[in-house]
């Protein structure tokens, strides 16, 4: 597993089951770095909702999410809950992708997700991404599942308003479930800002990183 150096970065791999997974898990994150990065290459995966209106508010979002980068979306059609019976057609999906970017960072699910989906293309992006820096991002839910993050992105304020802004703006076919809301979003961001001595942040789970102490 390669370190990451933030100057490198170049390109990013964003993968997600659901469109607004990588809204709600990383979009903080994406909106920081391609602040300081403009034209960084951004190329989202997301496994279901692709032909729907949710594959229009999801463009719609992570252009949002992604301002100034050279951002790639692809959306499959994979039905939503049913990841495990569309597993070829999903390691075929993540090894195309594989097969047009190589980047120095990815951000995905969680392996420990209580989602189906998202715990099955977590299973599958070490499988296809092999040698790269995967930040597993965390999704609030029902299930219950949040578990101890160990790599943090603190967010400023400014940032943390705007993710929720735009996660209100840009997905209203979310609006009516119950977890879907600014006190929920905010809540996780500052509990997690709490853990990093920052006023918010966005948490991430890495199986591996590597250091570079010499440089």
């Amino acid at each position: 597993m390669i370190g990451l150096r933030p100057t490198s970065v170049t390109a990013v791999a964003a993968l997600a089951a659901h469109c607004d997974d990588l809204a709600i898990g990383a979009g903080g994150s994406l909106l920081t770095l391609c602040a300081a990065r403009p034209g960084l290459r951004v190329d989202a995966l997301i496994l279901s909702g692709g032909g729907t209106e949710r594959e229009d508010e999801e463009r719609a979002a992570l252009a949002a999410f992604c301002p100034d980068a050279d951002l790639r979306i692809t959306v499959l059609k994979i039905p939503d809950g049913r990841l495990p019976a569309h597993w070829e057609e999903a390691k075929d999906a993540v090894a195309n992708l594989r097969g047009q970017i190589d980047p120095q960072l990815l951000f995905c699910p969680w392996r420990g997700d209580a989602h189906q989906d998202h715990r099955g293309l977590a299973k599958l992006v070490p499988t296809v991404f092999r040698d790269h820096l995967a930040l597993s991002y965390e999704i609030v839910k029902w299930d219950g599942d949040l578990a101890a993050p160990s790599v943090y992105q603190p967010l400023t304020p400014e940032v943390a308003e705007a993710k929720v802004s735009l996660l209100q703006r840009h997905y209203p076919s979310q609006r009516s479930k119950p977890w879907y809301d600014r006190e929920a979003f905010l809540g996780l961001a500052r509990i997690r800002g709490i853990e990093c001595h920052a006023r918010y942040a966005e948490a991430f789970h890495a199986n591996k990183l590597t250091l570079d102490l010499e440089n």
